[in-house]
């Protein structure tokens, strides 16, 4: 699977237009629910912007890259929804105080994600209307949380993993618990005995901490510029809300609280708000500190 993004990020293509203005594509095929990654080189342009166009428009600013000169970077999530078809994204800038446009299109594509049965407790299928209340309560907390954009960015050195484990269910697996509940993985698990140290793949600012219904003891991560990172079933968390903490630092100890089968830890992330595999998020992040190794034609 990490051989698959690593090769996908590989062929990046790339077009100049208006003076010396460079755009690079990371890849003109996606799969759903994967992160675009667009990169823009240019010396002397101003209010770099994005559009995506679709059923769901997304505006988002060009960040600058603290690891390049002269070049600034946007992340496109892609929604596990997306409609497999071309997309097109418009981009923006002022050079000279003149206004240019230009238009990318890259193509989503099926993940080609896998399918699994999972026999959980009945009552985390179908909660009484006290713990519907519950659930609701968090998910809106949850979804607080990840529409803040930060613009601060924490980080300013690659990512890494939160642990180093097997990997015992991927990212956008088709679920199916108990016959009844059909949804989809969110998340990358890693095998986890209980009480297994769990570190922050990078400096962020810790924005949850606590209990839920579903997730169990949880942790949520803000790196800035819209990226998160979460962390669930926790046996323990070791760190509150508002600590900001370094890249390796521990976040807790792995567990099976929640909906679980048994310990583990989910891994999971968010960009713009938008759940998107976090596997391939982390090799998107690590190329804006690296050049491109082969380029082609937009």
């Amino acid at each position: 699977m990490i051989l698959r993004f690593l090769i996908t990020l590989l062929f990046c293509f790339s077009i100049t237009f208006a003076k010396d203005v460079q755009l690079t594509l990371a890849s003109k095929n996606i799969a759903n629910a994967q992160t675009v990654l667009l990169s823009l080189k240019a010396s002397n342009i101003k209010k770099p912007k994005l559009t995506l166009m679709g059923e769901r428009k997304m505006n988002l600013n060009f960040e600058v890259n603290p690891f390049k000169v002269d070049e600034y970077y946007a992340l496109v999530p892609i929604s596990y929804y997306a409609q497999l078809k071309q997309h097109q994204i418009i981009i923006s800038y002022l050079q000279e105080n003149k206004k240019y446009f230009k238009s990318v299109k890259f193509n989503v594509k099926e993940g080609n994600y896998k399918s699994e049965t999972i026999q959980v407790a009945q009552s985390k299928v179908k909660p009484n209307n006290k713990n519907k209340q519950r659930t609701k309560k968090e998910y809106k907390e949850a979804m607080d949380i990840y529409k803040r954009y930060t613009p601060k960015q924490y980080w300013n050195s690659d990512f890494v993993y939160p642990m180093t484990s097997k990997i015992t269910s991927a990212f956008g697996t088709k679920r199916v618990y108990n016959n009844l509940l059909k949804s989809y993985h969110s998340g990358t698990d890693f095998k986890a005995p209980t009480g297994t140290k769990i570190h922050a793949v990078n400096a962020g600012v810790v924005r949850l901490a606590s209990d839920r219904y579903y997730a169990g003891n949880s942790v949520i991560l803000d790196h800035g510029k819209g990226v998160y990172t979460c962390y669930f079933h926790l046996s323990k968390i070791k760190v509150k809300v508002g600590q900001q903490v370094k890249k390796n630092e521990l976040l807790g100890l792995s567990g099976a609280t929640g909906r679980v089968t048994g310990p583990h830890l989910h891994f999971s992330a968010r960009v713009h708000g938008v759940q998107v595999d976090p596997m391939q998020l982390l090799e998107i992040l690590n190329q804006l500190n690296k050049s491109n190794k082969k380029e082609g034609t937009l």
